[in-house]
């Protein structure tokens, strides 16, 4: 198969309000359901959200689903069913593990400021395992300029959490203008730009919001126009397929 670049612009997702949320949908979410639109490899959710000050998800049930949350600005705090309570900011990586069943709560930890995140979920290889909890600092210094495995469950793969699936990883950078980073090679690539302005060699230049779905594509280099920060998952799989 060819290699080909899927540009999908962040105008063009779906968008959840309430006085409290601003969620906007890479794939279909909730009440926004587009049959063409359900997945991209293994990652079946990217929602990029803002939750305004001293409000957030009440206890809430997930079962079957690695879920990531990856925050930009705020803090985030988490409770869950299994005993496991912390703030999520900027450079901790978390990673919670929906297994056989689980409930959690995310909620602003600010009383003033919104709190600014992405969360993505994956399905793992196996349905039932335990419920779990993971995080981990990653320094300002490791991310800036470079790409950082913030969490992998590719075999042989360090990261600084771990995932139940055997072919994902994730990725983030932050980049200063002019930096450039090349993509990781894998049948199936997810670029996110969370924040800032790029140009991506056979995607064009891409804002804020914007994604790129690749097919059988890798290497190809990503240039910051101004400071901006990456979300990249490597996919070797895809869903309802067979992890190498």
């Amino acid at each position: 198969m060819a290699a080909q670049a899927d540009v999908r612009r962040a105008a063009a997702r779906a968008v959840t309000t309430t006085p409290w949320l601003t969620s906007r949908h890479s794939f279909s979410f909730g009440d926004h359901y587009d049959p063409e639109n359900t997945h991209h490899g293994l990652l079946l959710v990217n929602n990029d959200d803002i939750v305004a000050a001293g409000t957030g998800f009440d206890m809430h049930p997930h079962r079957d689903m690695e879920i990531v949350t990856w925050v930009l600005r705020g803090r985030l705090a988490h409770q869950d069913s299994i005993g496991n309570r912390g703030v999520i900011y900027p450079g901790l990586a978390q990673r919670m593990s929906a297994g056989s069943g689980i409930l959690h709560s995310e909620k602003n930890d600010s009383a003033t400021e919104p709190v600014h995140f992405v969360q993505m979920w994956i399905v793992p290889d196996e349905a039932g395992i335990a419920p779990g909890y993971q995080q981990q600092e990653i320094g300002a210094e490791v991310l800036d300029g470079t790409l950082v495995t913030v969490a992998s469950g590719i075999p042989g793969r360090d990261a600084a959490v771990s995932l139940h699936n055997r072919g994902a990883a994730l990725h983030a950078a932050r980049l200063r203008c002019g930096d450039i980073v090349s993509l990781p090679h894998a049948p199936y690539l997810h670029l996110f730009i969370a924040r800032g302005a790029v140009g991506c060699e056979g995607a064009g230049d891409l804002a804020g919001g914007d994604a790129v779905r690749f097919t059988d594509a890798g290497g190809r280099r990503v240039s910051a126009h101004e400071p901006s920060e990456l979300l990249v998952w490597e996919m070797h799989a895809k869903l309802g397929g067979a992890s190498p």
